[in-house]
């Protein structure tokens, strides 16, 4: 990864009450200045979103409920949304068993990209829909080295490519990513985890509201337990 995560330096010193390395903190990031231009995106200011539908995918039906708390500049985070995530979607989500929320906690690990992923993957929902939303997600966690570590112009051109590549628009996603268009929604959740939940760390797993470690072994037996 680029020379970045002050916070992480201090995230892997500890680890969830759960046993499983995660990442840790309670800092607050800036917004950084607009860098949107420096790609050759033109796109007009648009006013800052506080409210959008927890992004889910899953039926209704379902009758075990996954609920994750994220970090998109969390290391910990992308190992379970690349290892873990795609097996809950298979194995439950697309059978019908689990509905899957995400939820944004930018502790942040890193100061700039914990809040700028978290308005670029927002405002693929916002544009598109959930399913896109986890999509693009995974994306960014594929990716994760590439973001953050003071290189503005080079993240938001990476993000740019990548929402291209998704058959989304580069430029609106880079936009509300650089202005941080979803920082007041990204913000409250990030409150509802420290204040109301006391969440201390990323990810966070609950199967139907008790947590559990971020593992496939171990997120696998609580679904089956709670199905």
């Amino acid at each position: 990864m680029r020379n970045t995560r002050r916070a992480y330096l201090a995230a892997t010193a500890g680890a969830l009450t759960l046993g499983t390395a995660g990442c840790l903190g309670g800092g607050s990031g800036g917004s950084g200045n607009d860098a949107v231009a420096a790609i050759g995106c033109e796109v007009p200011e648009r006013d800052t979103v506080s409210s959008l539908p927890t992004p889910v995918i899953g039926s209704e039906d379902a009758s075990v409920v996954v609920d994750v708390w994220e970090d998109f500049a969390c290391p910990h985070c992308a190992t379970f949304a690349v290892d873990v995530a795609p097996q809950l979607r298979s194995e439950y989500v697309s059978e019908g068993i689990v509905r899957y929320r995400h939820h944004d906690f930018p502790i942040p690990v890193d100061e700039w990209w914990s809040w700028k992923g978290a308005s670029a993957a927002r405002a693929v929902q916002d544009e598109a829909d959930d399913e896109t939303f986890f999509d693009f997600a995974h994306t960014l966690y594929e990716n994760q080295s590439e973001f953050g570590g003071g290189d503005a112009e080079g993240s938001l051109s990476t993000l740019q490519s990548l929402a291209d590549d998704a058959d989304l628009d580069g430029c609106s996603v880079a936009a509300a990513a650089s202005r941080e268009r979803y920082r007041p929604l990204v913000d409250a959740e990030r409150t509802e985890a420290v204040d109301e939940r006391g969440f201390q760390g990323t990810p966070t797993v609950l199967v139907d509201g008790e947590q559990v470690a971020p593992r496939w072994s171990d997120l696998q037996r609580a679904v089956e337990n709670a199905r």
